[in-house]
């Protein structure tokens, strides 16, 4: 590609979980390995001084086959993608869908046994278990005190036009910035708007000053499973899954046409056709799969 948007991340292994890696200091210089999961976040920008952007990002195993693990995390994030996609019509908050990508992929780790909902007992410290109650913490509560972050710690998306990130995320008369862990680095808390451009990117990841300070921390320790965390996803990386879409009158439209289910990616790496004669996953609302007529090529300046 001759024109991009903004230098490309290019992570593998380790390194597929750090966010902005590709620059001076982490210059993309890793070599693959057998077993690594990939990130690449990249985009191209339309020529002839039209300049508008694209911003896309995938994630798949080096060898072309995910593994138990790997497939569990990226099911996670692709589900929390599906879940933002289904509340997108105007009016909705993108706080909401923020929190609704949290939501969905603290349940996947859940399933997988990296969270735990903690059941808490309360009542007097006698003996009187008929005065006792136990309440088991939700998913919505797990949100809320922002352990989510620990695995998220980005905004969950961000206007796109001529700029990659562009303006207009925080104006007067407009919900202001978060200022929790997470929800501090969306780009916009704005209500969507018809006509409006955005990125839709949930990620998890295993970055490991982050994972020690949640460990450390009393309020969030007891929510992990340390010994999973230590053993198993320590080095893992992360896996992120960004489109570009446009909200309509009714919803959206998705102008990013990749593979996204897993049997798509692991088909795309053993080498078949793109795209597929047959959309398989057609809540992501990808254009290109459900209308294939040509557009029109852009304008001349």
């Amino acid at each position: 590609c001759r024109l991009v948007g903004y230098t490309p991340i290019c992570g593998c292994g380790p390194n597929s979980a750090i966010l902005h890696y590709g620059h001076a200091g982490e210059p993309n210089s890793r070599h693959l390995q057998d077993g690594d999961m990939c990130l690449m976040d990249m985009g191209a920008e339309l020529p002839n001084g039209l300049f508008y952007g694209s911003d896309v990002t995938c994630s798949y195993p080096a060898n072309g086959t995910f593994t138990t693990k790997q497939a569990g995390i990226y099911t996670a994030v692709l589900n929390a993608q599906r879940t933002v996609f289904s509340m997108i019509r105007p009016g909705v908050s993108w706080v909401d869908c923020h929190k609704a990508a949290e939501r969905t992929i603290l349940a996947s780790l859940c399933e997988i046994g990296i969270v735990k909902l903690v059941q808490q007992g309360c009542g007097d410290d006698d003996d009187d278990d008929d005065d006792d109650e136990s309440t088991t913490t939700t998913l919505d509560d797990l949100v809320e005190k922002r352990l989510s972050a620990v695995f998220m710690p980005h905004g969950l998306g961000h206007l796109i036009g001529i700029d990659t990130h562009d303006v207009g995320g925080y104006l007067p008369g407009h919900p202001k910035r978060i200022q929790q862990p997470g929800l501090k680095s969306l780009r916009t808390a704005r209500i969507l708007e018809q006509g409006m451009c955005l990125t839709n990117e949930p990620g998890c990841y295993f970055i490991d000053h982050l994972l020690d300070e949640a460990l450390e921390d009393p309020k969030l320790s007891p929510y992990l499973n340390a010994p999973l965390i230590n053993t198993e996803y320590r080095g893992f990386g992360g896996v992120r899954l960004e489109d570009v879409f446009c909200v309509t009158a009714t919803g959206f439209v998705n102008y990013t046409l990749c593979p996204r289910t897993i049997e798509e990616v692991e088909s795309v790496m053993a080498g078949d056709k793109w795209p597929p004669l047959k959309d398989v996953a057609p809540e992501l609302g990808r254009l290109r799969l459900l209308d294939p007529t040509p557009l029109p090529a852009p304008p001349s300046l």
